[in-house]
């Protein structure tokens, strides 16, 4: 159901919050889709997939008020972990845990980069380089 991009319709929302996260996850890490690798593609496909079933599953049991205090009952607590776990595997994998660097296209704009940062220079002193 997920996977193939169905969702109940009451959990059309969701759909919205899956694309940003896809989107999100493209743009850390390539930019585009096409700068990806098919591996990462796929990473990415299954990341959302998973997180799809996951909203759906607290939506359900929260909704039905089957959540035992902030848990989710004992038949999908350790799938529904298990899940979370993959989640984090896979992000790992795309190595979420970079930080995302300024994208610096040439070496002129780097050195207005660096000039704005240093702010102007003191009078009567010339910039030899």
């Amino acid at each position: 159901m997920v996977a193939r991009g169905e969702l109940p319709e009451n959990r059309k929302y969701i759909r919205e919050y899956l694309i940003g996260v896809r989107e999100g996850l493209i743009e850390d890490i390539g930019g585009t889709e096409k700068n990806l690798t098919t591996a990462q593609a796929v990473l990415i496909d299954r990341i959302i997939s998973k997180l799809g079933l996951i909203r759906c599953i607290e939506e359900y049991f929260s909704e039905r008020k089957i959540m035992q205090g902030d848990q989710l009952p004992r038949v999908l607590r350790d799938s529904y972990l298990a899940y979370n776990n993959s989640i984090r595997l896979d992000l790992m994998a795309l190595g979420i845990n970079k930080k995302k660097q300024d994208e610096i296209t040439s070496i002129q704009d780097y050195i207005e980069i660096k000039r704005a940062q240093e702010g102007p220079e003191p009078e009567g002193e010339e910039n030899n380089g």
